[in-house]
């Protein structure tokens, strides 16, 4: 039996799918390289795993010195270990998402990027190593979860109408959501809570405001979307 020492050891990387939603659109934030491969080739974001770090704490170091954020929502997504997805070598990576609303950052390119620019997630470049798959992995993940936890509220600003809410699922799952059903389906799941404020500046309309329910617990959300047949 080989000793610990004998076994060859694959590179670990992270690589994140950083969602935004902005004008009703939603998008994900990718990379320009700056060197190969895939030189001047659009990526997700990534980094490779050092010693002393956690997973977590590559994401961070990712979206601090890459993109100039921090302190966002970020779900492990899956691991991608095709034995030729890195023409470097072999390297296994460890995808998670990202939840931002892009009114709150200002997104700046490291220095080993030439630009970072959001793309609408229905007309995406071609991307460099096996990004596309994984950008693929998170979308449907998304998708899937938004239907029975309230990962939404990361997109949206910290009040919002019920309407901006209905808006935000339809664009998410790209289907038309009776919009009776959905408002019923939230109030009764206690997704919200009502601030007693209104929307201003609308012609002839002042809609009531929300916020995200934080006392809701985590395992006690559960609502299926509604969809019109």
């Amino acid at each position: 039996m080989k000793s610990f020492h004998e076994y060859k050891n694959p590179s670990l990387a992270v690589d994140l799918v950083v969602f935004g939603y902005h004008n009703n659109t939603l998008s994900v934030l990718l990379l320009n390289r700056k060197e190969e491969p895939f030189k001047d080739c659009w990526t997700l974001p990534g980094g490779f795993l050092q010693m002393e770090e956690t997973f977590l704490d590559t994401c961070s170091r990712i979206l601090q010195t890459k993109l100039g954020m921090k302190e966002v929502f970020l779900e492990q997504l899956y691991s991608f270990d095709a034995p030729d997805r890195d023409p470097r070598g072999r390297v296994i990576a460890v995808g998670y998402y990202a939840l931002i609303n892009p009114a709150k950052f200002d997104v700046v390119a490291g220095s080993m990027a030439n630009d970072v620019k959001w793309f609408n997630v229905r007309k995406m470049p071609a991307l460099g190593f096996d990004h596309k798959h994984i950008f693929k992995q998170a979308l449907q993940r998304l998708r899937s979860k938004i239907q029975y936890y309230p990962v939404g509220f990361e997109l949206l600003d910290e009040l919002f109408t019920i309407t901006e809410l209905h808006e935000l699922y339809e664009c998410i799952l790209q289907t038309t959501i009776d919009r009776r059903n959905f408002r019923r389906k939230i109030l009764d799941a206690a997704y919200v809570v009502n601030t007693g404020l209104k929307r201003e500046g609308l012609k002839n309309r002042h809609p009531e405001l929300y916020k995200f329910n934080k006392q809701l617990k985590k395992n006690s959300f559960q609502i299926n979307v509604p969809t019109e047949t």
